[in-house]
């Protein structure tokens, strides 16, 4: 019997939260806008949040949720919307602008402008109070989807969810508890999480994946598994030591189960680029906007 929804979320420790704006300003570039939005939590926290966005409005568009990476790269966070980084091509909000969505990217804790406590400080100090440094991220990403579904200009039935490294951990994991995230396409993290602790890659990843008793009771594979029958893209190279290809073949085969027992075809794929390591190439990148634009 595949893990509950319930289940899951108490594992994972996902702490319900809200996002509520504080302050808007728009920046007009040549051929897109980015709004530089300055949001509050329910704790009293301040986030930063970065939005890409077509010039024109044209009624309600489809939308992105993007998750950013990790990469040991504190200062970057929702600034890789715009900016990019290493890993990637070039900034992926300007691009998606350019194909017509709606994009938000909000600095996770510890990245970005909330580099005040280092990620190894609020993940011990988390386990030590009872929560999970992983279960807050994906709250926060929660309600950065909530509020990116209020806005006029977004089709909240049309919102899809995609990210790098962390990101594309945060994007599936949330897909799997979320069914407002109607298509999920994920790049570089993606790997069976057991098979990582068997090779010791598991000490690749940051220490916000950690989450007691997890593998006890369900798998990465399983995880993914549940976002079927909605949509699902998954990228990976095969030289990246983050993504062994005995952890992906592990988790792809779970995966894709879930896809055949919910009868659906099409929906589901992998796409792995030989000789490849941890980052972004042109062609995963043509291919997810390929999905995007066929699902949203």
């Amino acid at each position: 019997m595949p893990i509950s929804s319930e289940r899951l979320r108490s594992l994972i420790g996902f702490a319900e939260t809200e996002l509520r704006l504080e302050e808007s300003r728009v920046e007009t570039h040549e051929d897109h806008a980015v709004e530089h939005l300055r949001f509050r939590l329910s704790d009293g926290t301040a986030v930063r949040g970065l939005l890409a966005r077509p010039l024109s409005s044209e009624g309600a568009r489809p939308a992105i949720l993007y998750a950013h990476a990790h990469g040991n790269r504190y200062e970057v966070g929702a600034s890789e919307l715009t900016e990019g980084r290493p890993a990637l091509l070039d900034p992926p909000g300007p691009v998606l602008a350019g194909e017509g969505y709606v994009t938000l990217c909000i600095d996770m804790p510890t990245f970005g402008e909330r580099t005040g406590l280092t990620e190894s400080a609020a993940a011990k100090a988390a386990l030590w109070q009872g929560r999970i440094l992983f279960g807050q991220m994906l709250g926060e990403q929660a309600a950065a989807l909530t509020w990116l579904a209020t806005r006029p200009d977004v089709d909240p039935a049309r919102i899809g969810m995609t990210g790098l490294s962390m990101g594309a951990t945060l994007a599936y994991f949330l897909a799997a508890l979320d069914t407002r995230v109607a298509a999920v396409a994920h790049l570089c993290c993606y790997a069976d999480f057991a098979t990582l602790v068997e090779t010791g890659a598991h000490d690749l990843h940051g220490h916000y994946l950690t989450m007691p008793g997890l593998l006890a009771e369900t798998s990465t594979g399983e995880i993914a598994g549940r976002v079927a029958p909605r949509p699902q893209l998954i990228c990976i190279g095969s030289e990246d030591r983050l993504t062994p290809p005995l952890a992906v073949e592990r988790a792809f085969r779970e995966t894709a189960a879930a896809y055949s027992r919910a009868a659906v075809r099409g929906r589901l794929a992998l796409l792995t680029e030989t000789g490849i390591g941890h980052r972004e190439t042109a062609r995963m990148r043509a291919a997810v906007l390929d999905f995007f634009k066929e699902h949203l």
